[in-house]
């Protein structure tokens, strides 16, 4: 048996196949992760065509309620994937995810809208986005033990430092996707049914993967372990079951991928619809902002993947998680000073303060049962940052003087005589350079918490369960507490009225995250892969 896992650690490397299985798995992540998120980018036209209301505001939400739908399947999706993976193998098991993934995604494209098959759509877009979360389960646990189980150790954290940033390459390639169907087609036929096409447009990048991914051969480490009969007869129980994993389950869960993920999809969604949203900033300029950022920031991922096979992978994701908690509010201040300096300024020469005996408000509700909730939901619909206050009577003040007539009408001319203006801005040169600047040093706390964490989690569980012991907790965490992030962040800034409010959430994820590592995150830098093909722990 010793001669078997000294095979599978020992296996020779091979330069041209290593560059394979980088390519193509990194690739395949990069489609399926594009498939993804082509929603996210596209949630405020989703909101209004399946989900029609006569506020924005609550489209988005209804819009971000079906993105975090595909995130809390995911988990579901790791516990098959992670079955079938340690099973079958990791070739094959990949190989299914994105097919799923690339059917559900060109459906998505190709189904009616609300208006014209009624109630039918949403819950038709609800399925398919619950494919997608179940294909993306397995995706990431099966392309990033499968380069682990290729790379040489003391290269580990740099090849599969491109799965993790195949992670924002899916998110960059949806912008540059958009951004160019946008361009060819026209504003009016992109309203219309243009948007639909880079769903359409996952059928070629799934051409694209599977064309690759047929090349690629199985696992030496998985191979070892068949040839030794070790594979685990039912991976989920022995995930929870063998010694000292339950532990490892949890310090994944909470220490690591929650914490990484509400970072990640900061830099991605919070900072776009923080733009588009609460600072009014041109649509497409904005994505051509968090494009860019985000594109150039992929070099942060590869760079804290290339450090920690020399400083090992906990100290770059502790690190990383406590600048994150000193830098994130002055990031974001930064960027709204820059964008619209004055939403800013007229937040603090030209307070809006709105007062009641009741001012309770549901950004879901489509009628707002008190006087005080519906001048909260209009304001809430012009991207107004309002205080609240009790008082006898419903009152509006602005800059601290009460307005007689508080009706929508009435308030938008005095909002205006004061100096509000609701339409897009488009930032002049040096504000976009400093914009970017803030986007690029978010991409570089993402890229030191995520870099090397596929190399951290192959390293940290045995090689019999790995695929679901690595999955279960990775999209637990990524699934929930990152998929639900637009959603919870989106809706407290609603709530409150405060277009900075919704970081709060990044940051209690991010500091319990930090607290779980400093205490129960191993160092696995130099740990062999073969633990538990022939039965070591």
């Amino acid at each position: 048996m010793v001669t078997t896992s000294a095979a599978a650690e020992d296996y020779v490397m091979d330069v041209k196949r290593d560059r394979l299985v980088i390519a193509a798995s990194s690739l395949g992540t990069v489609f399926e992760w594009y498939d993804f998120f082509i929603y996210g980018t596209l949630a405020p036209i989703i909101g209004r065509t399946f989900f029609p209301t006569d506020n924005p505001s609550v489209e988005l939400l209804y819009s971000l309620a079906g993105f975090a739908v595909g995130f809390g399947f995911r988990p579901l999706g790791a516990v098959l994937f992670g079955f079938l993976g340690d099973r079958l193998g990791r070739k094959y098991t990949f190989l299914a995810t994105i097919i799923l993934m690339g059917v559900a995604t060109a459906l998505v494209g190709l189904l009616p809208s609300a208006a014209t098959i009624g109630w039918i759509a949403p819950a038709i877009l609800i399925l398919l986005r619950i494919m997608q979360g179940l294909a993306l389960g397995g995706e990431y646990g099966g392309a990033a033990i499968y380069v682990a189980e290729h790379a040489p150790g003391e290269k580990r954290g740099f090849y599969t430092s491109f799965i993790q940033a195949g992670v924002i390459g899916g998110f960059i390639l949806s912008l540059l996707v958009v951004l160019g169907t946008q361009w060819v087609v026209g504003q009016a036929v992109w309203n219309d049914w243009g948007w639909r096409l880079p769903f359409v447009f996952s059928l070629l990048l799934l051409a694209i993967s599977l064309w690759m991914r047929l090349k690629l051969k199985e696992s030496p480490v998985f191979l070892a372990m068949k040839q030794a009969g070790r594979q685990a007869k039912n991976p989920l129980k022995e995930s929870f079951t063998y010694p000292g994993n339950k532990k490892r389950i949890f310090v994944a869960l909470f220490g690591v991928a929650a914490g990484l993920t509400v970072i990640s999809y900061t830099l991605m969604f919070q900072a776009m619809y923080f733009l588009q949203n609460s600072l009014r900033v041109d649509p497409t300029l904005t994505r051509l902002l968090v494009g860019a950022g985000t594109f150039f920031g992929l070099f942060f991922f590869i760079y804290f993947g290339w450090l920690s096979d020399r400083v090992g992978r906990k100290k770059p994701i502790v690190i990383g998680y406590a600048a994150t908690l000193l830098l994130l509010f002055p990031i974001f201040h930064m960027m709204g000073n820059a964008a619209n300096p004055g939403i800013a300024r007229l937040a603090r020469t030209a307070p809006v303060v709105v007062s009641g005996p009741d001012c309770s408000y549901d950004p879901f509700a489509k009628v707002q049962a008190t006087p005080c909730g519906r001048l909260l939901d209009h304001l809430s619909k012009r991207g107004v940052h309002y205080t609240k206050a009790t008082s006898a009577v419903t009152q509006v003040s602005v800059a601290g003087a009460v307005q007689a007539d508080a009706t929508p009408e009435a308030l938008d001319r005095v909002l205006a005589a004061k100096g509000y203006d609701f339409a897009t801005v488009r930032p002049p040169v040096g504000s976009l350079v400093i914009i970017f600047l803030c986007m690029l040093l978010l991409s570089a706390l993402s890229g030191a918490t995520y870099g090397s964490v596929a190399a951290l989690l192959s390293e940290l569980f045995p090689a019999r369960i790995r695929y679901s012991s690595m999955s279960i907790p990775y999209h637990i965490g990524t699934g929930y507490f990152g998929g639900f992030l637009p959603l919870v962040s989106q809706y407290i800034v609603a709530r409150t009225g405060d277009p900075y409010s919704g970081l709060w959430y990044t940051i209690v994820v991010v500091a319990f995250a930090l607290a779980v590592a400093l205490w129960g995150l191993p160092e696995t830098r130099g740990r062999p892969l073969t633990a538990g093909v022939d039965g070591a722990g």
